[in-house]
Formats: C-alpha cells, structure tokens, sequence
C-alpha cells in the first residue's frame, strides 16, 4: 500500500480512519466513479477492510452503484443525498479557511 505523505485537510480534522480516507477521497473525486477494489487502493485501505464497512455506505445512501463493466460494479458518492452535500461544503469550508485565513478572520470579526 502506497503511504499518502500530505494528508487531506479533511484528515487532519477528522482523523485518519479506513472510513475517513475513502469519504476523503470520493469527495476529491466525486464527479466519477469507481470500481470497489480502486476505491481501496485510492484511498489507501485495504480491500478486505473495505468489504467490512462499504456495504453500510450503500445502504444508508452515501455511496450509489453507476453502472457495471464486466465483473465489475462502479460506484461514485451520491450527490443527492443530503449527508453528502454537507461533507462536500464542509471540506470546501476547511479548504477556503485554510488558503483563506485572512478572509475568515475578517468574517468573524463582522459576526
């Protein structure tokens, strides 16, 4: 497994879990999808670890199935789902007060 040396900022805040790394890197991607075993390797999890918990992402909506090629079924983040679009405007959040401090900082003094 590839060791990913700069992470997300979506992982410093929230920690570093198998769980985290797939959200962080389907909210990176979240305009394609993907096979189940690139997920993993993307992200950094093991295959087997991710068959323990993907299936809890399907259900309760956070992932969708796209389309199937071959043996294999593609999945992508459901942009519908309303858990989704707050994790996609709160990773833009962290990203904008990250580049943007002085802006924020600016913000919150008008608050």
């Amino acid at each position: 497994m590839k060791i990913k040396e700069n992470k997300s900022l979506f992982l410093n805040y929230f920690g570093d879990t198998p769980q985290l790394r797939v959200m962080d890197f389907l909210i990176e991607n979240h305009f394609f999808d993907y096979p189940v075993t690139q997920i993993a390797k993307e992200s950094n999890v093991s295959y087997n670890s991710l068959k323990v918990f993907f299936p809890y992402f399907i259900k309760s909506g956070i992932v969708c199935k796209t389309r199937k090629i071959g043996k294999s079924d593609y999945f992508k983040l459901n942009l519908e789902n309303q858990f989704v679009k707050n994790l996609i405007k709160l990773d833009w959040s962290l990203t904008k007060k990250n580049i943007l401090p002085e802006i924020d900082e600016k913000q919150e003094v008008c608050s």
